[in-house]
């Protein structure tokens, strides 16, 4: 990715995969009502190293803490400049996890995670479930432990969301995946 990444542009691209993807095919049944409340914060990494990228994770760690859930119910720290390869950004995971543990906010904060090239274990790359966690650049999702658990104790069947997720996926397939994304020409 070019040093001269647009903010808003991937903020845009990020809302529409959240729009499109995770609400529209309902992969995150609790994702809705905190987007339409404007509970997100989309950050997006000026990190051109993995220092800077754990120094941005500690800083939005503590934001998300200190801020009042009314406002700001979870965040997500894109970092469109550092960690494209997927296995890179999945050593990294234990990093970001490791930021938490040094703030001592683990059972408070969780990190959920997001790659373009995704991949379950034990699956293709090119295998349809691994579009479920596929987002347009890697983001770290960074999640209050609370809000979890609320929307776990109000959610009947939540062990069936990730094969419910693969069913939707497999009815779409890539190409409908595709057109999800695809704009529409002006006419």
């Amino acid at each position: 990715m070019s040093a001269a990444v647009d903010p808003d542009a991937v903020i845009a691209a990020t809302q529409r995969w959240v729009e499109r993807a995770v609400i529209g095919l309902n992969l995150c049944p609790f994702a809705k009502a905190v987007h339409v409340h404007g509970r997100i914060r989309y950050v997006v990494s000026t990190a051109k190293h993995l220092d800077g990228l754990l120094d941005e994770l500690e800083r939005e760690l503590r934001a998300l803490h200190d801020a009042d859930p009314a406002v700001c119910e979870t965040t997500l720290l894109i970092h469109p400049q550092l960690l494209q390869d997927f296995l890179d950004y999945n050593d990294f995971l234990d990093l970001a996890d490791g930021v938490v543990e040094e703030l001592e906010l683990d059972g408070v904060l969780q990190i959920a995670s997001f790659h373009p090239q995704y991949q379950f274990e034990g699956t293709a790359p090119d295998e349809i479930s691994n579009y479920s966690n596929r987002s347009p650049y890697p983001t770290l999702h960074l999640l209050r432990e609370a809000s979890v658990e609320r929307a776990v104790a109000t959610y009947p069947e939540i062990d069936s969301i990730y094969q419910r997720n693969v069913l939707t996926l497999q009815k779409l397939g890539r190409e409908g995946w595709d057109a999800l994304f695809a704009e529409r020409a002006q006419s």
